[in-house]
């Protein structure tokens, strides 16, 4: 095998269709390694994940439990609602620029044209106008009045501008969690100060109260469902 692949190579002719295609094929390569080694930045900057990881480490402080539920779980479960808020996006990206670039329909340039743009609308939508305002402003990108109100911005505007647009929201959505908690955290002091209890810790008292609260409302159930309507409703 190694002996056919050796005689192969050195027969390829910088002209012939054979050469164009291993180089095809380690370009393909090369991007595929690369994509793989930036894929959790990738992951955290361009998706949905940020929001989700960030309102369930709110919710576990709120809830006054340090290591409970532990941060693999908590990674995990935004991970995998994460792959589905972002499902129609790969689809469109696999669709669209990866199986016509296995299939040698367009060339690698093409297709990351392709592959991005799916991310691209995903980010616009869910990104405000202020937020790439600021970043336009700073980066001196004036957008072309030819080009009207849906110019697209660049991708060193529209990153930064996701991921501030996303951390408003995410802390926005915690400090409507932590509201009920802390409500329930200052009736209990009250109540252990009018008992002459003083030094007997409020949050030790509160932490069965908050936990049975939440999970009288099924928390978990309107948490993930308000997060990923919140997607889908955009």
């Amino acid at each position: 095998m190694i002996r056919d692949l050796s005689t192969t190579l050195g027969n390829t002719e910088p002209g012939s269709d054979a050469g164009a295609s291993l180089s095809g094929r380690l370009i393909q390569l090369f991007a595929v390694v690369t994509f793989l080694s930036v894929a959790p930045g990738l992951l955290v900057v361009m998706t949905s994940f940020t929001r989700f990881v960030i309102v369930f480490a709110m919710l576990r402080l709120a809830l006054g439990l340090n290591q409970t539920p532990p941060n693999i779980v908590l990674n995990a479960m935004a991970l995998f609602m994460t792959f589905f808020v972002m499902q129609p996006v790969f689809d469109d990206a696999w669709q669209g620029g990866v199986q016509p670039l296995i299939r040698n329909a367009i060339t690698e340039e093409q297709a990351m044209q392709n592959i991005a743009e799916p991310f691209r609308e995903f980010m616009l939508v869910n990104t405000r106008d202020k937020d790439l305002q600021l970043f336009q402003d700073i980066a001196g990108e004036t957008p072309d009045p030819a080009d009207g109100p849906d110019a697209v911005p660049s991708w060193r505007v529209l990153v930064p501008g996701f991921m501030i647009s996303e951390l408003r929201r995410a802390f926005t959505i915690g400090f409507l969690i932590y509201l009920p908690f802390v409500a329930i955290d200052l009736i209990v002091a009250s109540v252990l100060m009018s008992a002459g209890m003083m030094m007997l810790p409020p949050v030790l008292v509160s932490l069965p109260f908050k936990v049975i609260f939440f999970v009288l409302i099924d928390g978990w159930y309107m948490l993930a469902g308000s997060l990923i309507q919140s997607y889908l409703s955009g």
